[in-house]
C-alpha cells in the first residue's frame, strides 16, 4: 500500500520564476510535508529538475513523493512510473545474482577469478609484478586493485578480458578502491549460469519480483517515460540537458553489471523489500537469508572504504558502520548504494526502513555525500517518526 502525494507537480512558469505561490501546497507545518519541503528546495534552486522518493517502515504504508519535471523542455512532470538511469545502484543487484549462484553451490566468493576467466592468470600491476591471489571476494568488495573506467565494450566477455590486461593499481586486498570490479562479476555470472547476464537477471530476479520496468535496454514505450538527464549550465544558474554515459538504454547496448540499469521507484521498492525480508518477498524466495547476511555485513576489515566517513563495504553493498553526517539519521548496519546521477537507496534493517531517492543530475559529484541525500533521508526519518 502506498501513500502517494502527486500534488507536488507544479507549473513550469512558477518553476522558472521561483514564485512562492509554487510551494504553498507543501509548505505546511506538518510532518507529512517534510519530504516535499526538503526536495522542492533543490528544485526551486535549480539543483535538480525533479524527483521521485520513497520512504517505508515495514508494517506501515510506503510514502511516495513526486515533484518537478522529468523533462523541463517538454514540461513533462515527474510521475511515480517515471524511469531513471540508476547507474551504480545496479551493482548490488549484480552482486545478488552472483550470490544466488553461491547458494546453488556453483561458485564460491573465495574462488580464484582465473578459474572462470583465464586471462586473469596473466594480470600484472603497473610496476610489472604478477597479481597474486585475486578472488571473487576482492571483486565484490572493491579491493582487487582494478582501477580505471567502468565502461563495457562489445560484450562482457571482451570487457573482462580487457580488464585482465589493464595494469592493476595494487595487489589484491591491500586497500579499497572503487572501480570496474562488478563488470568482471557479471561475466562470471554468465559463465557459471550459461546465460547472458541480462537474461539471468530477468528470469531469476526481475520477473519473479514483478520488476517489469527494470531493464538495460529501453523499449520505445519506456523511453517515453524516462527522465531526461541534466547538468548545471556553464554559469551555474540553470539546468541543461546532458547525454547519458555510454550507450545505456539504447538498442544493442552491453548489459553493464556496474551501472547499466534503468528502473522505477516501484520496482526498486520490490527489490529492497526482498533484501530486507531476508531474500524473499510475497512468498517468493530469490536468495537465501544467509547470502543476504553475507552481502550486507562488513567484509573490508580495517580498510578505509566507501564515499563517506564511517563507511564500510560488504559484497557489492555499501555499509554504514558509524553513522555521522549524511548517514547520521541511519542506524549502524544500514546498507545500500548510490548512483552517478544522484540516485540513492538505503535500507536500515534495525528500524526496518527503506529509503529511495531518484533524481537525474549527471554532474552531481559524490552522490553518497550530497546534501540532497542527507536532507531527503533526514526529512523521511522525521516523517516516519512524526516530528
Amino acid at each position: 500500500m502506498f501513500l502517494h502525494r502527486s500534488s507536488l507537480v507544479f507549473c513550469v512558469a512558477f518553476w522558472l520564476a521561483g514564485s512562492p505561490t509554487a510551494h504553498r501546497a507543501w509548505a505546511k507545518d506538518s510532518p507529512a510535508q517534510t519530504v516535499p519541503r526538503a526536495m522542492m528546495k533543490f528544485v526551486l534552486a535549480k539543483e535538480i529538475p525533479g524527483y521521485v522518493t520513497l520512504s517505508h517502515e515495514m508494517g506501515q504504508p510506503a510514502a511516495v513523493e513526486v515533484g518537478g519535471f522529468a523533462n523541463i523542455e517538454l514540461e513533462k512532470p515527474m510521475r511515480e512510473e517515471t524511469l531513471f538511469g540508476i547507474m551504480s545502484m545496479t551493482k548490488p543487484i549484480s552482486a545478488t545474482a552472483l550470490m544466488m549462484l553461491v547458494d546453488e553451490g556453483k561458485v564460491s566468493v573465495d574462488d580464484p577469478v582465473e578459474k572462470y576467466i583465464p586471462a586473469f592468470a596473466h594480470a600484472k600491476t603497473a610496476s610489472g609484478e604478477a597479481v597474486k591471489g585475486l578472488t571473487i571476494r576482492h571483486l565484490l568488495t572493491h579491493t582487487s586493485g582494478l582501477g580505471g573506467d567502468q565502461g563495457c565494450y562489445e560484450s562482457l566477455e571482451a570487457t573482462a578480458n580487457s580488464l585482465a590486461a589493464r595494469p592493476f593499481d595494487f595487489q589484491p586486498g591491500e586497500r579499497w578502491q572503487y572501480g570496474p570490479n562488478i563488470n568482471v562479476v557479471g561475466r562470471i555470472v554468465e559463465i557459471v549460469s550459461g546465460q547472458p547476464f541480462d537474461q539471468f537477471l530477468e528470469e531469476r530476479i526481475f520477473s519473479p519480483l514483478g520488476m517489469n520496468d527494470t531493464t538495460f535496454e529501453l523499449s520505445d514505450e519506456q523511453r517515453q517515460r524516462t527522465a531526461q538527464l541534466y547538468h548545471k549550465s556553464a554559469e551555474g544558474s540553470s539546468l541543461v540537458p546532458a547525454e547519458r554515459w555510454g550507450n545505456a538504454g539504447e538498442p544493442g547496448c552491453v548489459a553493464s553489471p556496474s551501472g547499466g540499469l534503468f528502473s522505477t521507484v516501484g520496482d526498486l521498492h520490490r527489490f529492497y523489500q526482498m533484501i530486507l525480508g531476508g531474500g524473499q518477498l510475497a512468498g517468493k524466495r530469490i536468495i537465501s537469508s544467509a547470502a543476504v547476511d553475507q552481502m550486507t555485513k562488513a567484509q573490508t576489515g580495517d580498510l578505509t572504504a566507501g564515499f563517506t566517513p564511517g563507511s564500510g563495504w560488504g559484497l557489492g553493498w555499501g555499509l554504514v558502520r558509524e553513522p555521522q553526517g549524511v548517514t547520521g539519521m541511519l542506524s549502524a548496519g544500514s546498507f545500500g548504494h548510490g548512483g552517478a546521477y544522484g540516485t540513492e537507496a538505503w535500507i536500515d534493517p534495525g528500524k526496518q526502513r527503506i529509503f529511495v531517492l531518484l533524481i537525474q543530475r549527471g554532474d552531481i559529484g559524490n552522490a553518497d555525500g550530497s546534501d540532497i541525500r542527507k536532507d531527503f533521508q533526514q526529512a523521511a526519518v522525521d516523517e516516519l517518526e512524526g516530528r
